[in-house]
């Protein structure tokens, strides 16, 4: 499928191409600043959740920087400054990786885990007032196989 003409031009949306653009773009802002406003609350941001859920469910609470940046879609610059931010908060610590000497290991601290378990309950409270409990089994499925033909740039870790 091509996105521009053979002169260069782009092949721009029609009017059905357009609504659906823009209420997908709608509906991922209204669930990502609903369940982000909730993380607040509980003092993480989006990514600090990602990060420790991912490190929590990783042999001995560990990932590589490049590993957690490929499944965020954050360059390993990104993730590194905020790294440093959770370092700071106690969330997080960093160590040398033994099988890459330029690579970093990120590792959940205990007070880290300790976050991640106290907001947990609240953030799947979200997730499902936000998300699951607004849409029937036929449209979770639907999604996820949306979801599936649009996420194949991204490591499939969530998506067996």
């Amino acid at each position: 499928m091509s996105t521009t003409t053979s002169g260069g031009t782009p092949t721009w949306l029609d009017p059905e191409e357009e609504r659906a653009w823009r209420a997908f773009r709608r509906m991922v802002i209204a669930v990502q600043t609903g369940t982000a406003r909730d993380l607040a609350a509980a003092g993480l941001s989006e990514p600090d959740y990602e990060v420790l859920s991912t490190l929590s469910e990783r042999p001995g609470y560990t990932s590589t920087l490049h590993e957690q940046a490929a499944k965020m879609g954050w360059s390993r610059s990104r993730l590194s400054r905020h790294a440093t931010r959770m370092e700071t908060r106690g969330l997080i610590r960093r160590a040398s990786d033994p099988a890459d000497g330029r690579g970093c290991l990120l590792l959940l601290t205990e007070q880290g885990l300790e976050s991640l378990t106290g907001a947990a309950p609240a953030h799947v409270a979200s997730v499902r007032r936000h998300f699951v409990d607004r849409l029937t089994p036929a449209d979770l499925a639907a999604l996820e196989g949306i979801a599936r033909k649009l996420v194949t740039d991204l490591p499939q870790t969530d998506m067996p």
